[in-house]
């Protein structure tokens, strides 16, 4: 069995999910020095892991439109950062706009980083695309436009190719297919999907995986229609006797 972080609030530093709009965009090169200023405070305070400064670069009101608030942020930060020391985070900013007083700017948050289990090297690395509207010196909002996380581990961890759409419509099924890109030969494979709605319970109590053994060289998943605009994790685990690979995808179901 294995238990899985979701990844997007605590990496990118939180999640409002709203109405999708269209940014009238800037070049990142144009980019406001403060805006600029403000993103980079955001990643020096996490790469230091100082709780104390990224609380001070949100808004005392900001909660997700996933339930989560601002106390819940924190103390999954601090519960992700006892887990990985090292995390390093790195964000670029994509295209920006004038907001009234603010700024919405698209970004792209990588991070990396390693955690020691049980004598077991487990390598992360995620990159989460959002919009974020900053109001002063603040964050108040964010939404998750496209999010990765892959956690490996072992000498010789599954290579895989993950199809999957960011975005679909209300009523419309599709695929989540994670296939293995090396030849197999006579070794076993084992594996799980899973598919769960993104809500705050999920990041303070994330789920458990059963393992199964497959028959084929990777996981191919067909995901039922949501009857509402929603946000869904599609999370699969690999496992070969080199190693592991668990994937967890974000797919936006919009109307």
């Amino acid at each position: 069995m294995y238990r899985h972080w979701f990844l997007s609030v605590i990496i990118g530093f939180g999640i409002s999910l709203g109405t999708h709009l269209t940014l009238r965009a800037e070049s990142p090169d144009t980019a406001p020095v403060e805006l600029k200023a403000l993103i980079t405070q955001i990643d020096a305070a996490a790469n230091r892991q100082d709780i104390e400064r990224i609380q001070s670069l949100y808004s005392d009101q900001y909660v997700t439109a996933d339930g989560l608030m601002l106390d819940e942020f924190t103390q999954s930060l601090k519960a992700l950062w006892k887990d990985y020391p090292d995390l390093e985070y790195t964000t670029e900013i994509l295209s920006w706009e004038k907001k009234g007083t603010g700024w919405v700017a698209e970004t792209l948050t990588t991070v990396i980083g390693n955690n020691q289990e049980r004598g077991r090297k487990i390598q992360l690395e995620a990159k989460i695309k959002s919009r974020q509207t900053f109001q002063g010196d603040k964050l108040i909002r964010q939404e998750i436009l496209s999010e990765e996380t892959r956690l490996t581990s072992g000498e010789n961890p599954p290579e895989v190719t993950v199809n999957i759409p960011e975005t679909v419509k209300v009523g419309e099924e599709f695929d989540f297919d994670v296939i293995v890109d090396d030849p197999l030969r006579d070794e076993l494979l084992a594996g799980m999907a899973m598919l769960e709605k993104v809500d705050s319970d999920r990041y303070l109590d994330p789920s458990t995986m059963q393992l199964e053994l497959l028959q084929s060289g990777g996981l191919f998943k067909r995901v039922p229609a949501a009857e509402e605009p929603q946000n869904r994790w599609l999370s699969a685990i690999l496992v070969r006797s080199e190693g592991i690979t668990m994937i967890t995808h974000r797919v936006r179901i919009i109307d």
